[in-house]
């Protein structure tokens, strides 16, 4: 039934879907749980929708390890038979007792074991998901985990993000805390972590070419790099955010995240004009709002943004004192970037500058 929403969905919008879209990203859940029929039909129908027979720029897929292991070298060359060129696997960490209290399916073993199946069977771009900051991760473990990453038998990961737990607002994580029964890492273990990360994967030979993000040279995510840059996108599926220039004005529209309405919004064909109208929800950006997002994604990169465009959308007596402190550093194409070395504070640089 949800297949069949979301290919109700894309037929709807299909206006907003042509254009050769370079980048196909499927994910932002589970995708790997689905069966590989109802993957191959969803796949199709957004190949159709493109009006070319072109090969994607990048095409990604989402896959948790317990399911490449379930599924094995078969499911694996089925990704492939789809064009799939890239998988995105969330490990997160190779110590059971942290992925037994992160309520993850799989264990160590079984990340190991999917890399391995992904590697034989031939998918020659594969990025690893890790997270720090987690309460009882200390730095002989994080280490550990690195050295996991760094020694995998079939070879180094093309791609690696790494993300810190944060305890969101109303989450079980943030009861947990306010209860005592579990402890916040600190901010100083934080950035020792993250500092470790940056100064481990460098001397591995990786680019850290966003906050969160590595790749070794020539992998760093096509997908992922035109939301940076602030290109048009289409997102399908509850939850899901869509972001495109019309008669000159940047609009933003996204789905509300409740599965059970949206299934019953694009369920079937018959009436779904009707039933869409007030459901997805929508805005013009304003200049303000254009300016702002474009130097809170630009300045997570290392490539920074156009010295000229900042000091247009900032304050500039406060990039002035940023460049001073070092905060930012001036490149030779006009670009200002954060350093790595303040790229764990980025959030208040840019806070400070916007």
């Amino acid at each position: 039934m949800f297949a069949e929403a979301l290919k109700n969905e894309l037929l709807a919008r299909r206006e907003e879907a042509c254009g050769s879209p370079g980048t196909l990203y499927i994910g932002g859940g589970t995708p790997s749980v689905l069966p590989p029929s109802v993957l191959s039909s969803i796949v199709e129908a957004v190949n159709a929708s493109r009006g070319t027979e072109k090969a994607y720029d990048e095409f990604t897929v989402e896959v948790n390890p317990d399911d490449i292991v379930s599924g094995g070298p078969r499911y694996a060359e089925f990704l492939l038979s789809l064009g799939v060129d890239r998988v995105s696997m969330g490990i997160q960490s190779f110590d059971d007792g942290i992925l037994k209290w992160m309520n993850r399916r799989h264990d160590a073993g079984e990340a190991s074991e999917a890399y391995r199946i992904l590697r034989q069977a031939g998918i020659k771009n594969v990025s690893l998901d890790l997270i720090f900051g987690i309460p009882r991760l200390d730095d002989r473990m994080w280490n550990w985990t690195l050295d996991r990453i760094l020694d995998l038998p079939e070879g180094l990961p093309e791609h690696i993000s790494a993300y810190q737990l944060s305890v969101e607002e109303g989450s079980v994580l943030e009861r947990l805390v306010m209860s005592g029964r579990c402890r916040e890492a600190s901010e100083e273990e934080c950035s020792r972590q993250y500092e470790t990360l940056c100064s481990r994967l460098a001397d591995a030979g990786y680019h850290h070419y966003e906050v969160s993000n590595f790749a070794l040279p020539g992998h760093e995510a096509v997908h992922n790099s035109a939301y940076w840059a602030g290109r048009p996108y289409l997102g399908l599926g509850p939850g899901a955010h869509s972001f495109r220039v019309e008669d000159g004005s940047h609009v933003r529209s996204w789905n509300p995240p409740s599965v059970d309405k949206y299934i019953a919004v694009f369920g079937s064909v018959e009436g779904l004009e009707k039933r869409m109208a007030g459901y997805r929800r929508s805005e013009i950006l304003t200049d303000e709002q254009i300016s702002l997002e474009a130097v809170m994604l630009m300045l997570r990169t290392d490539k920074g943004m156009p010295e000229h465009l900042l000091r247009t959308s900032g304050d500039s007596a406060a990039i002035d004192r940023m460049l001073h402190a070092g905060n930012l550093v001036r490149l030779p194409d006009g670009h200002v970037r954060i350093p790595e070395s303040k790229f764990f504070v980025s959030d208040s640089i840019i806070a400070a500058i916007a």
